[in-house]
């Protein structure tokens, strides 16, 4: 047993020596890492009807925010950021928001069945809306109209995504 730990800790630190090892980084044509100048809840208004809301996900299976606020029969704008490094097929992401009284957990795996159709359940009526699956370094956006008011939920569907990578989509 004990050398079993000691192979898998050296499999791990291995790893991590790759993957974090002195290589310069190299940014995509047209791509930056830092923040673009959106404000703290991850809003900009271009005006009163439009709510442009940016969420960022990265390789360690999180969304920068939990939380999305709008105004109910607004015109939405959702951009999903990628600003990780690993391709689509090892950790995509993807932003699905569910109906309410959906069961979140039951969603992700009948979501995690549905490889040939990146991860969205064939003829779901449990999707307001959901982004395209992007990969590292790529960004998606969708259009809709908020739904009545109330608070939805949102999450990643990549299998294995949903337990970190979930939130709250309210409208009032």
């Amino acid at each position: 047993m004990k050398i079993i730990k000691i192979q898998l800790l050296a499999v791990l630190l291995a790893s991590l020596m790759f993957n974090c090892g002195g290589k310069e980084e190299k940014k995509k044509e047209g791509f930056t890492y830092e923040k673009s100048g959106t404000t703290d809840k991850k809003e900009v208004k271009d005006d009163d009807n439009v709510a442009n809301i940016v969420i960022t996900s990265n390789d360690l299976m999180q969304f920068n925010i939990n939380e999305i606020k709008v105004k109910a029969g607004q015109k939405v704008k959702l951009t999903l950021r990628h600003i990780g490094k690993l391709d689509i097929n090892v950790m995509g992401h993807n932003v699905v928001i569910l109906k309410q009284g959906v069961d979140l957990t039951e969603f992700a795996a009948k979501a995690a069945t549905e490889k040939e159709n990146k991860y969205i359940p064939k003829d779901s009526q449990d999707i307001i809306a959901n982004t395209g699956l992007i990969g590292g370094g790529q960004v998606t956006s969708i259009e809709f109209e908020a739904p009545e008011a109330g608070t939805y939920d949102f999450l990643c569907s990549f299998p294995g995504h949903s337990g970190l990578m979930k939130g709250k989509f309210i409208v009032e």
